[in-house]
């Protein structure tokens, strides 16, 4: 099969299983801020921006790690085995200190020492899945990832539907009932967090069939150059969750106390309409990341990359005046309570800077291939130092406005400068003018419909229209080579 094919069809595969985890949050959405005022979603909102973090320190690059020595490896039991020793001890390590201290955990967090046990369940549960969840994609087993995924997004949307909106009805309707003694009013955030925690708990039982392996071997020369290559793996991935979501912390410490909450909620609802390009960035990166180390070796593998970076564009850009266009009519459907919509002229800013961070994770096969990841901890981190400086000098002005700048002008400096030293240490050969093309235009087209045209979607259709078209015209027939060749 053509290889850029194979890479399409996985992506679809494994986006459909990635990208329904963090659809997850979009579907809930409308839930959320119809049952709840912003100042309560915001403190939503801050746990799952810890959940986030917490996720990287758990993970500490182990997962990319296992990906690079696991394809490799002459013994890949060796591998396997001690990447789960090594996730499920320091795994448990951090639930026994967590518990020890989590009183004061809570606080510095700005968090309720009530969810903590909730918290520290979930974050257990979700790190013991990941080298499972590696090998499947190792071993090209989309299929199966992609159900396990998407059973895990049933059931906690299921059991958040059934929490927030069914049983309170049950509860009022019949007061005998044994709903009634489950119903506790005003307890919509626990509720949210045992839905979590039943569907991360269903998952690992799904996934236990990995760890029940003939023998345990804990190979401390592996793990200690897997360590070595994923160390700065887990810088970038913290430095990245701290463009992506430490700005909901500030905003929580930095504004007034009395609308701290409820700036932050709107900020997020709103934030959550450029989660179409999140997406989109996640599915093609879940493709391309085992994609790269297969193909390192072939011949002339950079072409290949420079290929898959164009079409990322073509349809990123696409997808950008899509969501900037209709951002009004999305807004209706998603973020039910107008109160929240105060926020909604961050939202053209967040879709370009997710874009610019699709773009920078297409440009670091670089720093992968050649094992050179500590430039990628190195560029992460500016990303990060930006995030934190422009947030915290511009937020008691300008609010959460000044947090999207701060996400987009973070991704756009991470994404110039992985282009800078990737032509120093692995050059590939990227077609400019169709990118910058595809880009400029894009943002221009977006920059008319939402902010000149004040969102007038007659105009933005016809625009858009206008892009599809000159899209058609010079990429249709690539794309039908891509689709139709075996």
């Amino acid at each position: 099969m053509n290889p850029l094919k194979k890479l399409f069809k996985q992506t679809a595969i494994y986006g459909l299983a990635t990208v329904l985890p963090r659809m997850l949050s979009f579907l809930l959405v409308p839930i959320y801020t119809s049952v709840m005022p912003p100042g309560t979603y915001g403190d939503v909102t801050l746990i799952f921006s810890w959940f986030a973090i917490f996720n990287v320190f758990l993970a500490y690059g182990m997962e990319t790690a296992f990906f690079r020595f696991y394809k490799e490896a002459e013994n890949r039991a060796n591998v396997i085995s001690t990447s789960l020793l090594s996730l499920g001890a320091s795994t448990l390590l951090f639930v026994l200190v967590g518990l020890v201290f989590k009183g004061s955990i809570a606080r510095a967090l700005n968090i309720d020492t009530e969810y903590m046990n909730f918290v520290l369940g979930i974050l257990a549960l979700d790190a013991l899945v990941i080298i499972p969840f590696a090998l499947l994609r190792a071993n090209e087993k989309p299929m199966r990832y992609a159900v396990i995924k998407i059973l895990n997004v049933a059931i906690n949307l299921g059991l958040n539907l059934f929490f927030l909106i069914l049983l309170p009805k049950i509860a009022k309707g019949d007061t005998s009932s044994i709903f009634s003694g489950i119903y506790v009013p005003n307890f919509e955030i626990s509720f949210i967090l045992v839905s979590n925690l039943i569907a991360s708990a269903i998952t690992l039982l799904l996934m236990l069939g990995v760890y029940k392996r003939p023998s345990y071997r804990f190979d401390t020369n592996l793990w200690r150059r897997m360590l070595t290559y994923a160390m700065p793996v887990m810088v970038a991935g913290i430095a990245f969750t701290i463009n992506e979501v430490f700005d909901r912390y500030l905003l929580s410490e930095l504004l007034p106390a009395d609308i701290a909450k409820s700036e932050m909620g709107k900020y997020s609802a709103c934030y959550k309409l450029a989660l179409f390009m999140t997406l989109f960035a996640t599915a093609f990166r879940m493709g391309i990341e085992p994609f790269f180390f297969s193909h390192s070796e072939t011949k002339n593998p950079q072409k290949a990359y420079a290929q898959i970076t164009n079409y990322f564009v073509v349809l990123g850009s696409i997808i950008l005046l899509t969501v900037v266009v209709f951002a009004d009519v999305l807004k209706r459907l998603i973020v039910l309570d107008e109160s929240y919509w105060d926020a909604m002229p961050i939202v053209p800013l967040i879709v370009l800077a997710s874009f610019f961070l699709g773009i920078y994770h297409n440009l670091s096969v670089w720093y992968k291939i050649t094992d050179r990841t500590k430039y990628g901890a190195y560029i992460s981190m500016i990303g990060a130092v930006l995030t934190i400086i422009i947030n915290f000098v511009f937020i008691p002005y300008f609010g959460y406005m000044a947090s999207a700048v701060a996400t987009l002008t973070a991704y756009g400096t991470m994404m110039l400068l992985s282009f800078y030293f990737g032509r120093m240490y692995y050059p590939i050969p990227y077609n400019f003018r169709k990118i910058i093309f595809y880009l400029g235009i894009s943002i221009l087209f977006s920059i008319l419909s939402f902010y000149i045209f004040d969102r007038n979607l007659f105009v933005g259709i016809i625009l858009l229209l206008i892009f599809l078209g000159l899209t058609y015209r010079l990429e249709g027939e690539n794309l039908k080579k891509i689709i139709i060749k075996k």
